[in-house]
Parts: C-alpha cells; sequence; structure tokens
C-alpha cells in the first residue's frame, strides 16, 4: 500500500457555507512526484484512481482507528482527481471540521494500492491503475496542490444546561410594597458530622453517548464523575473485563508489505569482470582455439652456410560449450495477488543466480589452468619481506618464459583480509589508505581500503577478490581485459552468450514458465601466466 509522505508546502484554505458537512478539494495532482514510506518516488498519471466502485473512507493522519467519513464524490479531470468527502456528525468528525475551518488540517493525502505501474531508471514510481482505500486529512501534504478548497460545515454549538430546582411548597403571604430581610437564627442543637459521600449513579451507555455528543459542561461534568467513580472500582473492573488482545482477533489484522524486498546477495561478477565477456561463435556444440606449440627460430647465421630453421607447430584445441540455465514456475494467483510484483522480483532474481554460478565457473576454470609457482608467502603480522618475494618471484617465472608481466592478482577473501593486515616492523600498515591514494604516506606498495575489495593495489597489479576462490587461492596473473573482440595474449579466456529469459504460459496449471538461460566456456590460452601462489 502506498501512503505519501508530506513535504513542506503552503496551502490556503476557505471557509464556505453553512447547513453541511463536507469538504471539497485536490485528492492528487497528476504528473507530479511524491515520495512514499520507503523514499520511492511515485507519480500518479490521469485516471489511475477509480471514480466508481467502493468508496474510499476518510480517515485523520492515515489512522484506520479514527474514520471521520466518507468520500462521497469522485471527479477525475486532466489536472487532478477532484473529491467531496462526507464528514460524519461525531465528536471526531466535529474536531476535524473545526481544525479545517481554522486551517490547521488543510491539505489531504491518499492510501493506495498500485495494481498497474511503470518503473523508471531513477527508481521513480508511475502508478497507471491503483485501489484508492482511503484519503487522509494531513496537515501538510505529500503533492503540492493536494489541499482542501472549500468547507462547507456548520457545527452545532453546546445546548444551554438547564437545571431544575425543587423547593418544598411555602405558604402564601401579603404583597408588601417593601420587603425587609431578617437573617434567620439558627440554634445549634447537635454537632453536625461529615457525611460520606453520596455513590455516583453511573449512567447508561446510550446517556454516556448522549451527554458526549451534547458536549459542554455536561459532558465535562458526567466524564469527571463518571472517572472518579471507577477509581474506587479499579481492581474490580479489572479482574471483571476480559481482554481482547490481537492473538484473539488475528482475522481483523492488516497486513502491510513495505518495499523493495530486500536482497541478502550482492549479484557481482569479480572474475568476469576482470578477464571480460569474449564472445563465442554460435549455431555449434563446440568450437576450435588455434595456439602455436612450436616458434621458428633465428639464429646467427656464418656466410655461405644454412639459415637457422625450425618450422612452426600449431595445435586446435577444441572449447566445450556449457550450457547454464535455472527456471521457475509462477502461478497466476502469484502475479496476480501480491502487494510487491513478485513476478519481476523472481526475474531478478533467476538473472543474479545465472550471473553468480557463471562467475564460479570461470572462477574454478582459472585456479586448474593455473600453474604452481613454486612460491610461498609465509605471512607475518610486522613483515612483509615474504609476500613481496612470492609476487616477485611469480613475476620472473612467467616474464622468463614469454616477457608478459602480470596485470592482475586473484585471490580469495580471506587472502585479501591478510594483505589488509600486513604491517611494516613498525607496525604500520604496509598498503596505507591515506586520501584515497597509493603514493602518499610511509609505505608505498599500494592503497587499501576496507570499503572495497579493490582498493588495494600491491606492487600496482589490480587486486580481484572473490568469495567464489577457494579459502588459500593467490594467483599472479596476465589478463588484461579481453572485450568482445578476445585478447590473443591475455593467459585466460572466459566466452559467454547469455540469451536471457524464456516464458510460457501454461494455462492447464494456470500459471507462467520461466528460464534464464546461456552458454559459458572457458580457455587456459598461455597457463604459465597464471602463476598460483602457496600461503603458509
Amino acid at each position: 500500500m502506498i501512503r505519501l509522505i508530506a513535504s513542506e508546502v503552503t496551502i490556503d484554505a476557505a471557509a464556505g457555507e453553512t447547513g453541511r458537512r463536507e469538504i471539497s478539494g485536490v485528492a492528487v495532482p497528476y504528473g507530479v512526484a511524491a515520495t512514499v514510506a520507503d523514499g520511492t518516488k511515485v507519480i500518479f498519471a490521469q485516471g489511475s484512481l477509480p471514480v466508481v466502485g467502493k468508496a474510499p473512507r476518510l480517515y485523520m493522519n492515515h489512522d484506520s482507528t479514527n474514520a471521520i467519513g466518507i468520500v462521497s464524490e469522485r471527479v477525475d479531470t486532466p489536472e487532478g482527481m477532484m473529491f467531496t468527502a462526507k464528514i460524519s456528525k461525531t465528536q471526531a468528525g466535529d474536531e476535524a471540521l473545526i481544525l479545517a475551518q481554522d486551517g490547521v488540517l488543510d491539505s489531504v493525502s491518499v492510501g493506495v494500492n498500485p495494481i498497474d505501474f511503470t518503473t523508471a531508471k531513477d527508481g521513480t514510481i508511475t502508478v497507471l491503475e491503483a485501489e484508492w482505500l482511503e484519503l487522509s486529512l494531513v496537515p501538510v501534504p505529500a503533492f503540492a496542490g493536494a489541499t482542501i478548497t472549500e468547507i462547507a460545515a456548520s457545527i452545532p454549538q453546546d445546548e444551554p444546561e438547564i437545571s431544575i430546582i425543587e423547593t418544598e411548597p411555602t405558604q402564601e403571604t401579603e404583597t408588601m410594597s417593601e420587603a425587609v430581610a431578617v437573617p434567620e437564627v439558627i440554634t445549634a442543637s447537635a454537632p453536625i458530622f461529615a457525611q460520606p459521600k453520596k455513590m455516583f449513579a453511573m449512567p447508561s451507555a446510550a446517556e454516556y453517548l448522549a451527554s458526549m455528543h451534547q458536549g459542554g459542561d455536561t459532558w465535562v461534568r458526567v466524564n469527571r464523575a463518571f472517572k472518579e467513580n471507577l477509581l474506587d472500582k479499579t481492581s474490580a473492573y479489572n479482574f471483571a473485563l476480559a481482554q481482547d488482545l490481537t492473538t484473539d482477533t488475528a482475522g481483523l489484522l492488516e497486513q502491510r508489505l513495505l518495499g523493495p524486498v530486500i536482497q541478502d546477495l550482492n549479484f557481482v561478477r569479480p572474475v568476469v569482470n576482470a578477464l571480460g565477456v569474449t564472445a563465442m561463435p554460435g549455431s555449434s556444440k563446440t568450437f576450435t582455439k588455434t595456439k602455436i606449440t612450436q616458434h621458428t627460430t633465428t639464429a646467427t647465421q656464418t656466410e655461405g652456410s644454412q639459415v637457422d630453421s625450425t618450422k612452426m607447430t600449431l595445435s586446435a584445441n577444441t572449447v566445450t560449450k556449457a550450457t547454464l540455465a535455472g527456471g521457475v514456475f509462477i502461478s497466476q494467483q502469484d502475479i496476480d495477488m501480491t502487494a510487491i510484483p513478485a513476478m519481476q522480483t523472481i526475474i531478478n532474481d533467476l538473472m543474479g543466480e545465472w550471473m553468480i554460478k557463471s562467475d564460479d565457473i570461470a572462477a574454478d576454470a582459472l585456479v586448474a589452468a593455473a600453474t604452481a609457482s613454486g612460491s610461498t608467502w609465509t605471512f607475518s603480522a610486522t613483515d612483509p619481506s615474504s609476500l613481496i618475494n612470492a609476487l616477485y618471484d611469480a613475476a620472473r617465472e612467467m616474464a622468463e618464459d614469454t616477457n608478459y608481466f602480470p596485470t592482475h592478482l586473484y585471490c580469495s577473501p580471506n587472502v585479501w583480509e591478510k594483505l589488509g593486515k600486513q604491517l611494516d616492523g613498525s607496525n604500520r600498515p604496509v598498503f596505507p589508505y591515506v586520501n584515497g591514494t597509493n603514493n602518499v604516506g610511509m609505505n608505498t606498495l599500494g592503497s587499501t581500503s576496507e570499503l572495497s575489495y579493490a582498493g588495494i593495489n600491491p606492487l600496482g597489479l589490480q587486486l580481484v577478490v572473490d568469495n567464489n576462490f577457494a579459502a588459500g587461492t593467490m594467483i599472479v596473473a596476465h589478463t588484461p581485459t579481453a572485450g568482445q573482440n578476445g585478447s590473443a595474449t591475455s593467459g585466460f579466456t572466459y566466452y559467454e552468450d547469455f540469451r536471457g529469459i524464456m516464458s510460457l504460459e501454461n494455462p492447464t496449471l494456470l500459471g507462467r514458465e520461466m528460464t534464464a538461460y546461456g552458454y559459458v566456456a572457458t580457455f587456459a590460452n598461455i597457463p604459465v601466466c597464471l602463476q598460483s601462489i602457496i600461503i603458509a
């Protein structure tokens, strides 16, 4: 249900004719943005609110326990939804009319259940169709322009109280032109003692409600006497009255859902983003990746002798596509009856899980293809020398065989933790965070931050942390981002062809079957460019 949050606005409300208990004005202006409880911006389109059907109730401040009337007339205009509401003849209704006439409550706010809507890129929701449940009197409107423009009300004044005085019958006296007051003499014949307070006769329910409706001094006296008498019987009432709790009225409790749905997984692909996605050929289950297995040679030639000659040998490597898919059946009832649209939530989750699984495949293949560098990082909280030696050993091994140098450092979250905790002999961070740079401070091996995995750049390497790696994983790699055309120089390539969402209506089961699917493949181009480091 959408209930709008008020924003400051200046309103001008005028009192209208008397004799009726009605207010009129603009319930919702069309094409104007307002904010709901979770911070989402909402815009109502023309025709989004119904003008027929069950009339919305009139509340005070969206409080369903404080209903004061009903919306009696709804008129849809190009500028907005106009309304007229009838105020019930109750004490709460009288108070509401007085507050409206005084200008305290000069605005309104709607409560609706969206049925059809669109969502923009910035998150703004445009309501195309909604169930209008209630209209509330509020001091500040959610929409600039959601105001009361006319008040037609007559508040009944308190009726004068009539006191009936009973007197003893007296004898007739002669009429005199002058009356002389003679003081009465009272002779005390016995002491006068304090008498107990006369028990108050409890009013009936009808009498109590009648005094409430009449108001004025009558209501004040009856209510005060009722409370005073009740104080003497508090224990008796507490034991005599049965308690109705929310557990006893579960069928009356309103279920309210506040969107959006909490997402406890971050759908990211660190390894895939670092490698880049390379397009794969279609219409085949496999494809061939060509690789040089033997290069030609060049040597110093002695005059008159034969030049050095070595043939080139190429290998044809078969790469097999893997199908990655996940599906779900959504009943039509789940689509139609959920307050927060279940269908879009499920689609987003399907696609997110596809992303996580594809990244897991790439991470596993990268680990399997890596070559053991023979280097070991023996972690010491105050001695980074072992770390530096291991990184340079791996870089040297790669450069000796290929002349390529590392570009990335792939590792698991627990290895990232060790990197961040690495100190020097003076207990200073080896990877300090100073103004977000890596060239300011006592140590300059790279910058770091607890707020991001990508904050550390050991010896200039781009750090890639992925929880799809097994604990203790650390790989120094030459993997420049491939892009759509691939990279012949990268040590590892990730191929992907995501086909999207496949949907099929199932009238027999009354629902919709949905599947997210696509194809992935990996290939280790130059395994020596993937050097794994053992962590002790």
